[in-house]
């Protein structure tokens, strides 16, 4: 897959609090001409999701979208609407520093409810410092955020090869992070596809805690999801992660983001 389609996300962990820092390469979310790419591993799947869509409701699509939802609102695209329900709404929330960041686009999964995302989650009992409840703890964390309401809900899947999203472990990083999120997206910003990293250990050998290893796993689905930084240390969002639960912005904005279309407001 080109690097041109995939956002890595970064949790940086010193000893004292969480730090978060999130890496974008700005060039390869403005760039008209790298815009609709989608990568043939990716365009296949989503042609996939697509005949799912059709399957459990009936209705006609073509096979290059992502999902019906997804394709009748791209059509039904009014950039001018869509700025006023940002200023209606954005009161309590970060929205604005989302936009600030991806240069006025926002991206998130189709509507995922008869389809839900499949997540496959898996396990590391090999590396030192392992939890067997690690797993479950990242599948509480995919549950906190759908239970605010947004129409994306995830199922977990024991095979990887049929999973929309992957989350795997590793022992730790080489560079200062805990953490890394990369998804892909579509022409239209609709997000196809991701996969979620996370470290047991600092990158200088510290092991991470259960309560540290959920925050980070919260922060990063909140990536997966479409969420970017916050300067208020007060939201799980923030680059400097000081909490280990999501805030009222938190929520705010994500319920905000998943009542909007993807793409620019330009």
């Amino acid at each position: 897959m080109k690097r041109t389609d995939l956002i890595p996300v970064l949790l940086l962990l010193p000893v004292l609090g969480f730090v978060a820092v999130q890496v974008v390469e700005t060039r390869t979310i403005t760039a008209p001409a790298q815009a609709g790419f989608v990568a043939p591993a990716v365009r296949s799947h989503a042609k996939r999701v697509a005949r799912n869509e059709v399957e459990n409701t009936g209705t006609v699509v073509d096979g290059n979208a992502v999902a019906a939802n997804a394709t009748d609102a791209a059509a039904a695209r009014d950039v001018g609407d869509i700025r006023r329900r940002i200023v209606l709404g954005e009161t309590g929330t970060y929205i604005g520093e989302i936009l600030s960041e991806r240069d006025s686009a926002l991206a998130r999964w189709p509507d995922r409810m008869v389809q839900p995302v499949r997540v496959w989650v898996g396990s590391s009992p090999a590396i030192p410092g392992w939890d067997p409840t690690y797993p479950e703890s990242v599948r509480n964390a995919f549950d906190q955020w759908t239970s605010l309401g947004i129409p994306v809900r995830f199922t977990f899947v024991r095979d990887s090869t049929d999973a929309d999203v992957h989350v795997s472990w590793i022992d730790h990083f080489d560079s200062p992070i805990s953490g890394k999120t990369i998804w892909a997206r579509d022409g239209k910003w609709w997000i196809v596809t991701g996969n979620i990293t996370l470290a047991l250990h600092h990158n200088e050998g510290e092991l991470l805690d259960a309560k540290a290893v959920h925050a980070i796993a919260l922060h990063e689905v909140g990536h997966l999801l479409g969420l970017d930084h916050t300067a208020d240390t007060a939201n799980i969002m923030t680059a400097r992660v000081r909490v280990r639960d999501l805030s009222e912005a938190d929520r705010a904005t994500m319920k905000l983001l998943y009542s909007l279309p993807p793409g620019s407001v330009k």
